[in-house]
């Protein structure tokens, strides 16, 4: 069978439509997130911004409410970087990457061993095991716990930390208990991390899947064994992968102005077979005199500029010129999300 190409706007239009930025969605909050792959949320506010963007009609306090009720939670998972994902995919994200992520610790170097690694979660459980803390409360135990601890027991970040309100995500939960025991084996949680990555982003290489979940392209292929995907190629004849019944709009499907927040994860390098973020670009976005990041927007799906908040204004920063109507559109939005972060 000849195997369809598919164009970098194609790809781009399959994103777009899968990360709901064709059309805002009257999805739940935990919907989206599972749709869009989990909310990659280093910068509190981003879940809000990434959501705001996505669904219609969202009061700011709705995903406040969502973490408080826990029908959302937030952890270190993907990359061992904090991300919004449901309560009901949590463990399957949780056991998907933990093997990963505790190899990639003990390959440290100067790092503690998988002993030490042991006593000190056996500790921390301990310490945690009446309620919630801050780190700050946790003292010594919670130095360094993103890069060690945070890999042999299951943390979540729990409000009112990480939430529009207090930002700094710094108060700490055992997950079994703040949303149940796991529910998920690993090698269930290695084949959800295909499905909620080609369900997200895709069509997809094996190696733009590992880049995301943080796992090996070998592990990634042992996590679709039993699924049935459909094979493409890009232009440049590299094999992609996708579900079946996903979404493949017609590459001349028109593409709204949109805004993304900080650190959103359409822009990593997982995805520049999509061309959202065009590469001369990549610098203006992410370079190391940027440590926290812009916010940016998309002009019929791709990046046009960037945006910050400064004394409750929406700044821009055009990185090219826009025909007058797409200013118009873009100033819209800057409107609606300026109303929304005040």
């Amino acid at each position: 069978m000849t195997v369809p190409t598919l164009s970098p706007r194609a790809l781009n239009r399959a994103l777009l439509a899968r990360q709901l930025l064709l059309e805002r969605s009257t999805l739940s909050i935990p919907e989206a997130v599972e749709q869009a792959g989990g909310l990659q949320t280093q910068y509190a506010p981003s879940g809000y911004v990434g959501l705001w963007t996505r669904l219609r009609d969202l009061p700011r306090d709705s995903l406040t409410a969502a973490l408080e009720d826990r029908s959302v939670v937030q952890a270190s998972l993907m990359r061992v970087t904090i991300h919004i994902v449901s309560r009901r995919e949590y463990w399957r994200y949780a056991l998907g990457v933990r093997r990963a992520r505790q190899q990639w610790a003990l390959r440290v170097p100067g790092g503690a061993g998988e002993a030490a690694m042991v006593e000190a979660a056996d500790r921390i459980r301990a310490a945690l095991a009446d309620g919630p803390r801050t780190v700050k409360e946790l003292g010594e135990l919670g130095v360094g716990f993103v890069g060690n601890l945070g890999l042999w027991v299951d943390l979540v970040r729990v409000p009112p930390s990480g939430t529009w309100e207090r930002r700094r995500a710094d108060r700490l939960a055992l997950a079994e208990d703040w949303i149940g025991a796991p529910d998920a084996t690993e090698a269930e949680g290695l084949t959800h991390l295909i499905r909620a990555y080609l369900r997200a982003f895709g069509p997809a290489s094996w190696r733009d899947i590992a880049s995301w979940a943080g796992i090996t392209a070998t592990d990634a292929k042992r996590g679709a064994e039993g699924l049935t995907l459909a094979s493409y190629r890009d232009e440049e004849g590299r094999t992609l992968v996708d579900l079946p019944d996903a979404p493949l709009p017609d590459p001349a499907t028109p593409a709204p102005v949109r805004f993304l927040p900080h650190w959103d994860a359409n822009l990593l390098v997982h995805a520049r077979r999509t061309r959202l973020l065009p590469e001369p670009y990549r610098p203006l976005v992410f370079s190391v005199r940027k440590p926290f990041s812009v916010g940016t927007y998309l002009v019929d799906g791709v990046v046009a500029g960037s945006w910050s908040a400064k004394d409750g204004r929406i700044v821009l920063d055009p990185f090219e010129d826009l025909s007058a109507r797409d200013r118009r559109a873009v100033e819209r939005e800057r409107e609606a999300l300026e109303a929304f972060s005040a």
